[in-house]
């Protein structure tokens, strides 16, 4: 016995399969594709430039910690020899 509502499936899924195929390839469905491409790529663009811009200002942060921590080094320093002179002085 054969069955005609598979049969009926198949016939109608494979007609269906060739004309999603042919409207997946058009000339309009490959504009749409072009456009959606640029936008996709201008989105790159702009995330790379925030991801550049949010670099930069790490280098400027660090920057800016080393230079505290030299200061405070020097500081520091500073403070141990001239927290050493009285002793010295009073040790003569």
């Amino acid at each position: 016995m054969f069955d005609w509502k598979k049969a009926a499936l198949f016939v109608g899924g494979t007609a269906f399969g060739s004309a999603g195929i042919k409207l997946l390839t058009s000339k309009d469905a490959k504009k749409a594709y072009a456009h959606a491409t640029a936008a996709v790529l201008r989105m790159k663009d702009c995330v790379m430039q925030t991801v550049n811009q949010a670099q930069e200002n790490c280098g400027d942060i660090l920057a800016e910690a080393k230079e505290i921590n030299e200061n405070r080094a020097v500081e520091a320093e500073k403070a141990a020899i001239s927290a050493e002179e009285p002793a010295a002085e009073s040790a003569e």
